[in-house]
């Protein structure tokens, strides 16, 4: 182990005030030099900072100052030239509704996170693109996003010029989540009634997809289906809509999505009827799937989001949200970093 004591000469400057010497090795009152942050910084992207810190006998304040450093560097050297797609999503990072709105580049050769933001609020997105300049978002050509009525009132402010897509993951959530409330309420019921509770642990077989049904619950779905039940009635309906993605004219597909929701408002499922609403809602913009030819979608989005999630999940939670951002950035930012002359490893 070796340290480095070295006395910086102070000039009382009547103009500046106290002026320190600046050293090619660290900058202001840091403990640690320039490189030995990489180093740690490098580090933490593949192991907690906790264990960073123990493995090379340091403290958990100087890894995290460490990532700061470059997180901070890379943000001010990152080029945000040359996006053409963007995705819109918030994640939750502590317990209770505590959110982050993030956005990501999702165009083909780059996935990277663009910005964090506390809450999803209005505000929370818009901040993202107050650094963006005009030049920049003019060249963004499609946009993805779930439902949430705050980022689709800043996405058609901001980019009204850009294909705002509304993918099939969020309306298929939607859909799903529908079916789950029919199928609580009727058990109830049934339970109330004292008839058998043939939708006891039926939950994934209403809600997955046929093709990755388990051979047990295939089993029970195929049960199900000789009852007239309202579930059941509302499964056949998420099942009947799936041909909505086959189409390949938005035309012939804004057709079939109309006489959809005309036969989900006659159903006498509530569930199935709100979600009916918000496609006639969202219609435009649901119809954007087609517009975009394929070009987009928010897997990747949630690809990032799930790596976002094992990155605070594996460092078991983090108290602040400042600790948070810098995280974020740090693993799931592409951010740039220096050329050194030497590389340890």
């Amino acid at each position: 182990m070796v340290y480095f004591l070295y006395a910086m000469r102070r000039v009382d400057c009547p103009q500046c005030g106290v002026t320190v010497e600046k050293v090619p090795w660290c900058d202001g009152k840091n403990h640690l030099t320039i490189t030995y942050r990489w180093f740690l910084a490098s580090w933490a992207k593949d192991l907690s900072w906790q264990r960073v810190a123990r493995r090379f006998h340091t403290t958990w304040e100087h890894v995290y100052r460490s990532v700061r450093h470059a997180v901070l560097w890379g943000l001010v050297h990152r080029d945000l030239a040359g996006i053409e797609a963007i995705g819109v999503d918030e994640i939750q990072y502590q317990r209770g509704h505590h959110y982050l709105t993030l956005v990501y580049q999702i165009d083909e050769g780059l996935k990277r996170l663009l910005w964090i933001a506390e809450g999803r609020t209005e505000q929370s997105l818009r901040g993202f693109f107050s650094i963006l300049s005009d030049e920049i978002r003019a060249g963004i050509r499609f946009v993805c996003s779930d439902m949430c009525q705050a980022y689709l009132n800043v996405i058609s402010e901001q980019l009204n010029h850009a294909i705002h897509v509304l993918d099939r993951f969020h309306i298929m959530k939607k859909m799903n989540e529908a079916i789950d409330q029919v199928r609580r309420s009727e058990a109830k019921r049934m339970k109330k009634d004292g008839y058998e509770p043939v939708l006891k642990n039926a939950r994934w077989c209403l809600l997955k997809r046929v093709c990755n049904l388990t051979k047990k619950q295939a089993g029970k779905l195929s049960e199900l289906l000789q009852y007239n039940l309202r579930s059941v009635r509302a499964y056949l309906m998420r099942e009947d809509f799936q041909r909505f993605w086959e189409y390949a004219s938005a035309n012939w597909a804004a057709r079939f999505l109309d006489q959809w929701c005309t036969r989900a408002m006659r159903s006498k499922l509530e569930p199935m009827k709100g979600v009916a609403r918000s496609l006639r809602t969202h219609r435009h913009l649901i119809l954007n799937w087609f517009r975009a030819k394929g070009k987009i979608s928010a897997g990747a989005v949630e690809g990032l989001n799930n790596k976002a999630k094992l990155t605070t999940r594996r460092s078991y939670g983090f108290r602040t949200y400042e600790v948070a951002e810098i995280v974020l950035y740090h693993n799931l930012g592409a951010l740039p970093e220096p050329k050194f002359t030497h590389q340890f490893c």
